[in-house]
Order: structure tokens, then sequence, then C-alpha cells
């Protein structure tokens, strides 16, 4: 019989073999791409014994032995993953994407940060830090700190380094729900043209590179074309702030702090590039795991750290509080949009969202339901078993959502390959709970009730259907066309 080794990750028909990496591509000793528990696999050849069935016993220094009915242990060989095994699935990156990503790290902010100490400050680059609040979250775990004592003591870090404004991307994320709100209504009018439903979010970058990749032009009509709030915020920060500040985009360097390693390749993407500044948007993305090892490098622990006052876009403003929206730890766009169309359309007001778990725990679907009728079918999708499983259905046209919130990774951004790991003593589960209550923590607020959005998108974008809104708060995608013939392909 033939059974497979998956390289990190125990599935059905499927048995783990012993690795010591997580995720389909390592650089150095950071978990890269997609999710940490999708790997390559390779048919193993398990035989029979004279028709008897037999399991399959894992040894502790990773090695398989077959057991048979009657007792007999027989050693079975390693399971080997060489070139000649690659189909060239494109879903590794590629090494020029690998060269992005190691510019990308807390050397090169510190390599800015000690050249702008060598200038005068009125000729020093603007360093402004954009944190996500799941990173917030991450810290805050891990130095026992709320979400609120986290953002402070981490304005006051990054402003003793020499950096300029620290910004909260839950402020950008505002945008990015508004946008994904719009989009889904004109998507819904036009829902019988071709590639309009079901809308697929476009937040996770894993979840986009492998779609690129993977299904090229198939899937990518179906994905909204909204930026992700990192990359909203890199809008506000290289058009909006250097504008406030009076000063041009390429004197901006500006670095967020995120969750996931895929964030680097989402701000290396040539989209996001400003030609006439020869400038990013994000210029260097950092993950939570890499702030740690910045306050170890500076001998810092977090909590003791003076807290500074939070940064805003508008000086002006004494609030200090933060907000989060509803939804749960990735954003909450099925939230969002759910209720959202639901009284655009509807003129339904939904105060909270019941989630009916279907197969597992990654995969939940939500409904509106009119006079007794399913109007509206909404999906979250988390990691890659459920997000194949929903390109197959769509593929075969059966696919029943309006809408599906799409993550790489099982659990969602809170669990992302780029947070802190758990310490000793704690179990990946306890740390979840905890970065759930922690990220749940802070008062939800819709993004209608902001006022400042209101004003940035009247002051800075002409409102929300001006051409400068759907510049500066879409973007687009494009197939990646293999090089090579998988089934062919020699070595």
């Amino acid at each position: 019989m033939n059974s497979f080794v998956n390289l990190g990750r125990k599935n059905s028909g499927q048995i783990m073999a012993a690795a010591d990496f997580s995720g389909l591509m390592k650089i150095t000793d950071l978990d890269d791409f997609i999710t940490p528990s999708q790997e390559c696999i390779k048919p193993v050849k398990i035989e029979k014994k004279e028709g008897k069935r037999g399991a399959i016993k894992i040894e502790d220094d990773g090695s398989y032995s077959q057991i048979m009915e009657d007792g007999e242990e027989v050693k079975l060989k390693k399971a080997r993953i060489t070139l000649n095994d690659c189909l060239a699935c494109s879903g590794c990156i590629t090494s020029a994407e690998s060269v992005l990503i190691t510019q990308q790290s807390q050397e090169e902010l510190y390599r800015v940060l000690a050249a702008n100490k060598m200038q005068l400050p009125e000729k020093q680059m603007c360093v402004v830090v954009s944190i996500s609040p799941q990173s917030k979250a991450s810290l805050g775990a891990k130095f026992n700190l709320s979400m609120l004592e986290t953002a402070k003591k981490l304005t006051g870090f990054f402003k003793d380094l020499g950096v300029h404004h620290v910004l909260d991307t839950t402020f950008s994320r505002n945008f990015s729900l508004v946008e994904s709100g719009e989009e889904f209504l004109r998507r819904y009018k036009e829902k019988s043209a071709k590639g309009s439903l079901p809308m697929l979010a476009s937040a996770c970058p894993g979840w986009i590179c492998y779609a690129e990749k993977t299904h090229g032009n198939f899937i990518l009509p179906y994905i909204s074309t909204t930026k992700s709030p990192q990359q909203v915020m890199g809008s506000l920060v290289k058009s909006y702030l250097a504008d406030q500040n009076g000063i041009k985009p390429d004197q901006i360097y500006h670095v967020t702090v995120m969750p996931c390693f895929d964030k680097k390749l989402e701000a290396s993407r040539q989209d996001f590039y400003d030609d006439l500044y020869s400038t990013r948007d994000v210029d260097c993305v950092i993950t939570s795991g890499e702030v740690e090892i910045m306050l170890q490098k500076e001998g810092y622990h977090l909590s003791d750290i003076a807290d500074q006052e939070l940064d805003s876009f508008f000086p002006s403003h004494d609030d200090n509080s933060l907000f989060s929206h509803d939804g749960g730890g990735s954003g909450g766009y099925a939230e969002y949009v759910l209720k959202y169309s639901a009284r655009k359309l509807f003129n339904v007001k939904l105060e909270s969202l019941e989630y009916k778990v279907l197969k597992n725990k990654d995969f939940k679907e939500v409904t509106l339901s009119v006079e007794g009728v399913t109007v509206l079918k909404f999906a979250l999708a988390y990691g890659f078993r459920n997000i194949q499983n929903l390109v197959q259905k769509m593929k075969r046209k059966k696919c029943t959502y309006d809408f599906v919130e799409v993550m790489a990774c099982p659990s969602g951004c809170l669990n992302g390959g780029g947070q802190i790991k758990p310490t000793d003593g704690e179990n990946p589960k306890q740390l979840q709970v905890k970065l759930n209550e922690l990220y749940n923590s802070l008062t939800a607020q819709e993004p209608e009730e902001n006022k400042d959005v209101e004003k940035l998108y009247e002051e800075w974008l002409g409102g929300k259907d001006s051409e400068k809104a759907r510049t500066l708060l879409h973007t687009q995608y494009h197939e990646v066309e293999k090089m090579t013939n998988a089934l062919v392909m020699k070595w």
C-alpha cells in the first residue's frame, strides 16, 4: 500500500516525519510562506505481508516501523525528499523573493537609525513604525502586559532608538474594512457576472501568493482588490503623513511590525512601489519575534520601559485609547462585510453573529436570513487544508458562499509564523487562548464611528468613490507562470 510522508503535519492518509522546519520554505531560522503546517509530501511504499494489514509506529528517532497483525515489527526505510521529487509547483518562494526578505530585518532598521544619528535633524530620514494589534497581543502575552500598556511601552522603546512616529495599524484597517464592504456591494449587484462572487478576502499575503502561483487567473478575479491594513498604512504614511510634514515619500523610512513573515513579501510587491520617488509604501517589515530579539539586544525588558503616549495622524487629539474590530484576531472582514451588507441591501441591523463550526474549528459559516429565506452566506476558511477544499469547490461550481474570509495560518493571524513562540511550560493552545483574550480585551468600534476615518476620506481621498481612493486603497494580482512542465521535468 502507499502512504504519504508529510514533513511536519499529520493529515488523513498521511504519516508524520520528523523535521526541524515548519513551512514550505525556510530562510535561515525563519519559518516562511503560507503556513507553518503544510509541507512537501512524497509517496512511501509500505509492503503488505501475506495479505495482512499493518499499523505504522513512529520511533523516537523519527523512523518508522510497520507492525503486522501477528506482532512482527518491520523497520521501514526513511523517506528522503530530493530534487527528483520536486513537482516545481511554484509553492516555495523564489530566490529573488528570498533576497527581498533578507533586506527586511531589524538590522536594516538599525542601519537607518545609525545613519540618521550622523545627520543634522533637518537632513534625517523620518522613521515611522506601524505596529499591528496581533503583534501587540504577542508581545503583551510575552511580558504580561495589557494591550494599551504594550502599545505605550513599544512607543517608548522605538522612540528611544530614534524613531519619530509610532502608529497603530488598527487605524488603517478601518479603511480596509470600509473598502471591502463597498466592494462586496458592487460585486453582489453584479453577481451574475463571472468572477464576481464569492468574494475572497485579500488581507493575507500567504494566501495571495499561493493563489497567484497555484491557481492563477481562475481564482484571481474572485479575490478582493482592497489593500491589506499594512499596505493601506503604507499609503497613509507615504502620502498623507508626508504631505502633512511637508516632505517627500522617499524621505520617510516606514517600518511595520507584523505577526507574519509573508508580510515581507507583500511589502516587496512591485504594485506597492512608487516609481516617481523610487520608494516602497512599506520599506521594512519586522515580526513580533524580531522585536523580542531587538529588546534582548538592547538589554530591555518591555515591562520596565517608560510609557510614551500613542501617536496618531491627528496630534491635536488627546485620546490615547486603543480600539479593535469585531470578528476575531484576523481583522473581522467577514463580520464587518456581512453586517454592512445586511444593513445596506436588506435594511437589517445585526448586533451579533452566530457562527456554525463545520468539519473543523478553522472552517465556520454564518448566514443571513430574511423572512425565512437565506439571502447571504459567508464563511471563514483558515489554514491550507480548508483553502484547498474551498478552491476545489469553486472549481466544481459547488461553492455556495457569497464571501469568504481566507487566512493561510490555522487559527488565523494571531497564530502567525512571526509571533513569539510559547515559553517553557506553556503549550501552543494555552498561548492561543491568552492571545485571544488580550486581543479581544479592547473595545470594538465600527469604522463608521471613527470621525478621523471620515475626515481622511474627505480631506485626503476626496470621497469614497474618488479615483484617488481607488488608486491608494486598492491593488491588483498577477498570475505567476510556471517556468517548467513539472510532470516531465528531469534534474
